[in-house]
């Protein structure tokens, strides 16, 4: 049995693992997904004061409250960020870091810098006007037409304050971690593309590839829950 600790991306909230859940369970494994402040249930929580390190508390604590040792963190998209800054704090509790087509920082970097110029300063200004990222088209998750429409309905703003902060750690205590990224480029979403080259070029990397969209826990949670369960059992 693995222990698995989910971590959603921006505007997504615990909600979005609802498919991959019980795939995992039925194979006996406990999967946890996180709920980040002012997204998701917590959406009314949305407050100028949260920042990466809200996130990476929110994650910790459920590692923490439920005495977690030895267990496979993974973060989706923006989670990616969360998931280091808890690899950071938490190595010795942690077997494997997965990154689901998601932000691979390296130290000193914040989410930002992952987007192109000119959305990166449409996103400052919408901050600066509102606090909070508003939701993306929600055809950029290449969904089926239920499953888009499912999703669209639950996105809510993203809390504005994560966006430019820098996310700083100990690159070598991270990296000695086994570490996974899976690779959905059936459509690629842009604001991943660096990470995707920066896997590709770095030592340590295991890369694996699905064809299908961003949200590949809901496109594809049957092959994810494969790619998971074969990293818990090491085949």
């Amino acid at each position: 049995m693995t222990d698995f600790v989910l971590v959603h991306g921006a505007w997504h909230g615990a909600w979005c693992w609802r498919k991959l859940l019980p795939l995992l369970r039925e194979q006996g494994h406990r999967a946890f997904a996180v709920s980040l402040t002012g997204l998701g249930d917590r959406a009314h929580q949305l407050n100028p004061d949260i920042r990466l390190s809200t996130h990476i508390d929110d994650v910790i604590a459920v590692i923490e409250s439920e005495e977690l040792t030895d267990l496979i963190l993974v973060g989706h998209s923006y989670g990616g960020l969360l998931a280091t800054g808890v690899a950071d704090r938490l190595p010795e509790r942690i077997r494997r870091l997965v990154y689901l087509d998601a932000i691979v920082p390296h130290s000193g970097e914040c989410w930002g810098e992952f987007h192109d110029p000119v959305r990166r300063e449409q996103s400052r200004v919408h901050i600066s006007q509102h606090g909070s990222l508003p939701m993306p088209d929600s055809a950029i998750y290449a969904l089926q037409p239920d499953d888009e429409a499912w999703v669209r309905r639950r996105l809510v703003p993203q809390p504005g304050g994560v966006y430019d902060d820098t996310l700083t750690f100990d690159t070598r205590r991270v990296s000695r971690l086994p570490r996974t990224f899976v690779d959905c480029n059936q459509p690629a979403v842009p604001g991943v593309a660096k990470s995707r080259i920066r896997v590709r070029a770095e030592p340590g990397w295991q890369v694996l590839e699905m064809a299908t969209g961003h949200d590949a826990m809901i496109s594809a949670p049957e092959a994810l829950a494969a790619i998971l369960c074969a990293l818990a059992t090491g085949s």
